[in-house]
């Protein structure tokens, strides 16, 4: 790599980082509400969406929306670097390889990306669950040192911190790669094709474009409505998993597919498999979009030299 390459590469890296942490900040309420619906805990699973967040700060207090944040901050920066440079780099191998206008390209490095992220963070995602999912009262863990330990002493050192990792692994592949694959093909739609509103020149390089923001947060926007619906399923089974013996039916849950297997039964398709989804797309989609809106700033503040977009 060339010396402009790897000062790019840790600009990016810098640009993923900020980008995540104010997408995850901005929704980390309906996160904590979202963890405590999908794995149904008992105070909650009656409830409705609106009715779990009035719950909780009746219950918790305002902070109690929060709580399990400080490890999930702790978590999003290295995952947001991680997943945005990650995928600047294996979209450059991949399109090598299979052309510049190959579609196939931007879903694998999407997928690509999203899976060495979730690699290397996971153990936190972990700890951030097991945070989020306990209310006043009933506290089995203290905060993120004493989860730490829990974990590794109790479930079996490292493989206890990747417990539920199969139905996370499989469910980013879809995700990632249909939500960076919808960003980037709505992105270049909007530049090539779409009204000059949507786009102005960029700041470090006027011959090329680049999208407004409120065109980024629409485009991005519906590339985490996409992704989300396709891999809901699997995002409860990893739930779930992580939870472990939290939960009072922890013993049946052998592996990922007995999951999905027990939910449908018991909960049926909508009110198990895609419980919580009406707040997985209000949670979603402004984090997406947010997500590739900050990251789409920083480069241009960073001077990060944008590239030609094309289909």
């Amino acid at each position: 790599m060339t010396s402009q390459e790897v000062s790019d590469m840790f600009k990016a890296f810098l640009a993923g980082g900020v980008a995540g942490c104010c997408a995850k900040t901005m929704i980390a309420p309906l996160d904590r509400v979202k963890i405590l619906l999908q794995a149904q805990n008992e105070h909650y699973r009656h409830l409705s969406v609106a009715s779990s967040i009035t719950a909780v700060v009746k219950k918790e207090g305002f902070w109690g929306l929060y709580k399990g944040n400080g490890a999930m901050m702790i978590r999003i920066f290295p995952y947001g670097a991680i997943q945005f440079v990650s995928y600047e780099r294996y979209k450059k191998m991949a399109l090598s390889w299979l052309g510049q206008d190959s579609h196939v390209a931007r879903l694998m490095a999407g997928s690509l990306a999203g899976v060495t992220a979730v690699l290397f963070t996971y153990p936190l995602d972990m700890i951030r669950a097991r945070l989020a999912f306990q209310v006043s009262g009933e506290h089995i863990y203290t905060g993120i040192i004493h989860t730490f330990h829990s974990i590794w002493h109790q479930e079996g050192k490292m493989k206890g911190f990747y417990r539920g990792f199969i139905p996370t692994f499989m469910g980013m592949i879809p995700y990632a790669g249909i939500a960076f694959y919808t960003y980037e093909t709505g992105k270049c739609i909007a530049l090539d094709h779409g009204p000059k509103f949507l786009s102005k020149p960029s700041p470090s390089q006027h011959d090329i474009k680049v999208l407004t923001t409120p065109c980024n947060l629409f485009v991005g926007g519906i590339a985490g409505a996409i992704a989300q619906t396709v891999s809901y399923p699997l995002d409860v089974a990893r739930r779930k998993m992580q939870l472990g013996h939290m939960l009072a039916n922890s013993h049946q849950f052998g592996n990922w597919m007995q999951v999905l297997l027990i939910v449908y039964q018991r909960h049926g398709l909508r009110k198990g498999l895609y419980r919580g989804l009406s707040i997985n797309y209000v949670r979603a989609i402004p984090s997406v979009a947010v997500s590739f809106t900050v990251y789409e700033f920083m480069k241009q503040l960073l001077n990060i030299q944008p590239k030609k977009n094309s289909l």
